[in-house]
């Protein structure tokens, strides 16, 4: 159990005071519902916990609360399932593998960024990443977008975009924020969470191109379903297998490396590998915007 010193709590960039915890748990016995979900949706009223398109944050605060179970803070009803499971992804011909692509990537171009809105997509899009990406498939928390790159009708990428990592001290000095500011306009900032290429693709510089090419189009799709316009991408390249090289063709600006500790910094008690941490600026004025805020 966790003592008044260690308070006040930063989940997923949602700070819990003692307060909050008490409201919870009234939230809980309160019979306001016997089921995980309805509980995270609730408090989300209660916080006023909104993405600026008016939905909930329900599935952050799902998270949050978890968190907040496993560490004896509250005491949730039993999950329907294990949520800790991992469904099995059976693989199809779908994703077996195609006919070797070698062109340079200015012979494959136009690049066609397809964005994953159907569940027969994402089901693709799962398929790919868990069967070809080293970190496999893992659910996105939050606002996110997922892409397929096309060239030709051909298959030759997968990406994903989500949420900022909550504390990363490289990049944080690089913006010049403080704790208060970075809460409110955390935002503003989009990971580029996945990167696949897929296995039967070579093409020489095709990596910076399908990233110079995000970094346009992202943004615009950000809007149109978020509300607002990200100002600053991030990534986290794992030094033991990469070198960002691509990255760094594509402009993106290395800030330093992590610390090994993971995403969610104040819960996570295990290390990781260190990872290289690169930024994009969407915007001229991307410090400003990110210290004074976003207009």
């Amino acid at each position: 159990m966790l003592c008044d010193n260690d308070f006040p709590l930063v989940i997923r960039g949602r700070v819990f005071s003692l307060s909050d915890i008490e409201t919870i748990r009234h939230i809980i016995s309160s019979g306001a519902g016997t089921h995980r979900a309805v509980i995270a949706r609730e408090v989300c009223r209660a916080f006023n916990w909104y993405r600026d398109n008016g939905q909930l944050k329900d599935a952050a605060c799902r998270y949050a609360l978890l968190k907040l179970h496993q560490s004896n803070l509250i005491k949730l009803p039993h999950p329907r399932r294990n949520p800790f499971a991992k469904k099995t992804i059976a693989f199809t011909k779908d994703t077996d593998e195609k006919q070797p692509i070698n062109q340079n990537a200015g012979k494959l171009k136009p690049l066609t960024f397809q964005l994953v809105t159907e569940q027969n997509q994402f089901q693709l899009w799962k398929e790919y990443v868990e069967r070809y990406h080293y970190l496999g498939y893992k659910v996105i928390v939050g606002p996110n977008l997922k892409y397929f790159v096309t060239s030709q009708q051909h298959m030759i990428a997968c990406l994903a975009f989500g949420g900022a990592a909550w504390n990363v001290e490289p990049r944080d000095c690089w913006i010049g924020w403080d704790h208060h500011t970075r809460k409110q306009n955390l935002k503003f900032i989009i990971n580029n969470v996945r990167f696949l290429i897929l296995p039967w693709v070579a093409s020489k510089n095709l990596a910076s191109t399908i990233l110079a090419q995000a970094s346009k189009t992202v943004p615009q799709d950000w809007l149109k379903i978020y509300g607002y316009s990200p100002v600053l991408l991030e990534t986290f390249v794992d030094k033991e297998r990469f070198d960002g090289a691509c990255y760094k063709a594509a402009n993106w600006i290395y800030v330093g490396d992590t610390k090994g500790r993971g995403k969610v910094d104040r819960f996570n008690k295990y290390p990781v590998s260190i990872k290289k941490i690169f930024i994009y600026p969407l915007a001229k004025n991307c410090k400003p915007a990110l210290c004074n805020g976003v207009h």
